[in-house]
């Protein structure tokens, strides 16, 4: 990296923002932040998928869900289009209030554009680096919050989630998480979905 201190400060400063989350997230036996815990953990499956990612792909998987709390999914209305709409709404506040972050840290116009593009995924069919990105959103997604999607929708309607999910991911990302270290019943089902995903890769 070019300049240590410059990234640590633009690293501590997006933590301090997600610190703030009141929702929290059980990981190694404590309960943290949510966004703080997700954010370390798609960080590190970055590094792991990539290990000679980018300065600014570091930072857009720490910065990926940047205060998610303050716009609740339920501000918006029900159903997948508004999903979508909040999704995409959400990507564009996070890439505007990850550029005051960054630009604080000294970071150029270039380097924050970069990290926004990611962010928003743009490229994602043909961007080596955004798709990393995906891949590690997907894994820290799994690991974390799978047993909550099972308990909300039933076997079914989660493999029909996960199979979705596994359709973005790589051929490297779905290695992984095959080899998750997940409860037997999740892992039954996420084995389901991947055989889902091939099938409908297939047709």
């Amino acid at each position: 990296m070019r300049d240590r201190q410059r990234f640590d400060a633009a690293i501590a400063a997006i933590d301090r923002a997600n610190a703030d989350d009141p929702e929290t997230l059980e990981l190694d036996g404590q309960q943290r932040p949510k966004e703080l815990v997700h954010a370390e953990l798609v960080t590190r499956w970055v590094r792991r998928l990539d290990p000679g990612a980018s300065e600014v792909q570091l930072l857009a998987a720490r910065a990926h869900h940047l205060r998610r709390w303050v716009v609740p999914r339920e501000s918006y209305p029900p159903g997948r289009a508004g999903y979508l709409r909040w999704r995409r709404d959400q990507a564009r506040r996070q890439a505007e209030e990850v550029a005051v972050i960054l630009a604080a840290a000294g970071y150029d116009d270039a380097a924050i554009a970069r990290v926004q593009g990611i962010i928003r995924k743009e490229g994602l069919a043909t961007d080596p680096a955004v798709q990393t990105h995906e891949d590690a959103l997907c894994l820290a997604f799994l690991e974390t919050q799978l047993g909550s999607l099972l308990a909300d929708l039933g076997e079914q309607r989660t493999v029909e989630v996960l199979a979705k999910t596994a359709r973005k991911m790589s051929a490297r990302g779905l290695a992984e998480a095959a080899g998750l270290p997940l409860p037997p019943a999740q892992a039954a089902l996420l084995g389901r979905a991947l055989q889902v995903a091939g099938a409908g890769a297939d047709k």
